[in-house]
């Protein structure tokens, strides 16, 4: 798999399907408009020339975390899932982090995704908290 950066705004429409089957109740607009984002990257992975796999990070230091690389959006197309590219992806953000000075990746997941947790642990990420928030 070739993974790559995504930038320009016909590339990112392109990630627009895939990411929305993780963000089904986002519009089309809306994530193009967020990946779009200064400061938010979004790699894609290329089989054959294909999208297949996103990830989509940004970088942060912040009171709970030190400089850390954020990732919000780890997305297989689903007919191409368990092929390992969401490990590859993952580790390319790894590795990317590292370049960046960041000292961990960190995500967020709901609760009842146990079968993602599952996968983070098998990928040695710790689970040290929790994610609360209340809605205004």
């Amino acid at each position: 798999m070739e993974i790559r950066e995504v930038v320009e705004r016909d590339a990112r429409r392109e990630a627009v399907p895939i990411l929305r089957q993780l963000w089904s109740d986002a519009d089309s607009d809306e994530i193009l408009a967020w990946t779009g984002e200064d400061d938010y990257h979004l790699f894609g992975g290329f089989v054959d020339g294909e999208l297949v796999a996103v990830a989509g990070v940004l970088v942060r230091s912040v009171l709970h975390h030190a400089r850390h690389a954020w990732l919000y959006d780890l997305v297989v197309d689903e007919s191409q899932r368990s092929e390992g590219y969401g490990t590859e992806l993952v580790e390319f953000v790894e590795a990317w982090a590292r370049e960046r000075d960041c000292e961990s990746v960190a995500l967020a997941s709901p609760l009842a995704k146990t079968d993602v947790h599952e996968y983070y642990d098998e990928l040695e990420f710790d689970q040290w908290g929790y994610v609360i928030e209340k809605g205004l």
